[in-house]
């Protein structure tokens, strides 16, 4: 995980968030009924090179993943590849996209409704997103890792959904995904004592069923187990002196 040393790296990592921030505001806009996972992937495709960026996530890991955003649909969670499946009217979307500027990597995700949705499907973007903000909100320097994940998991569960155990937050800042983890559940008194500097991407990752997950056979892409519908939001933050900033705003 990165510490912040220098102005210059603030502004830096300020500059990849608000990119990330920016692109998936445009996103969001776009994924209209109609739309293919691709088109959404062309568009990041022309906004970063606009924007002298990279695209964290092309050529990520192994299989290398093959695209700039990932796109999750309904009950899919997370690392969704893009392809010419059309979005449709009712589906909840997340969108998880990643850039580099200058080395140092921005990180979010949001999940958006497509036209009108279910009541249902509209409560759980709500919880997912409000339990990331509870996370934000007890990201203060002295206090526990714990402290977030506590936060963040003890609002899921207090309105009857599943948190997912199987992924979760981390450190960000040179690299995508740095030390420490950041789980979404469990105790306030574990993990490292937060430090001013410290840059950290939260990510609830919640779900109306069962919260255990399968990966399918593309490699890449993670559902629920029991095919319930599922909600992912994610920012990344620095500590500071007083409340934690979220970088990754447009």
């Amino acid at each position: 995980m990165i510490t912040i040393k220098s102005d210059e790296e603030v502004k830096i990592m300020r500059e990849a968030g608000r990119i990330v921030g920016q692109v998936l505001q445009i996103l969001a806009a776009e994924a209209k009924p109609g739309v293919t996972a691709r088109d959404l992937d062309k568009i990041v495709r022309k906004e970063y090179v606009k924007r002298g960026c990279i695209p964290t996530f092309l050529g990520y890991g192994k299989p290398p993943y093959p695209a700039t955003v990932c796109i999750s649909v309904n009950d899919e969670l997370v690392h969704g590849i893009p392809t010419d499946r059309v979005i449709k009217e009712g589906d909840i979307v997340s969108l998880d996209l990643g850039a580099t500027f200058k080395g140092f990597v921005g990180d979010s995700a949001i999940t958006i409704g497509v036209g009108e949705i279910t009541p249902e499907a509209q409560k759980l973007i709500d919880v997912t997103r409000e339990s990331l903000m509870r996370g934000i909100g007890v990201a203060r320097p002295g206090e526990r890792l714990g402290v977030i994940s506590n936060a963040i998991g003890e609002y899921i569960e207090s309105q009857g959904y599943g948190v997912v155990r199987e992924y979760v937050g981390h450190g960000v800042g040179r690299q995508m995904h740095e030390e420490p983890q950041v789980p979404n559940y469990g105790p306030p008194d574990r993990g490292p004592v937060l430090r001013r500097g410290m840059v950290l991407a939260l990510e609830p990752m919640v779900t109306i069923g069962d919260w255990h997950t399968k990966t399918l056979k593309d490699q890449w892409t993670v559902s629920t187990i029991d095919g319930s519908l599922c909600a992912h939001f994610e920012h990344t933050i620095a500590i500071t002196d007083g409340e934690a900033e979220i970088l990754t705003l447009p």
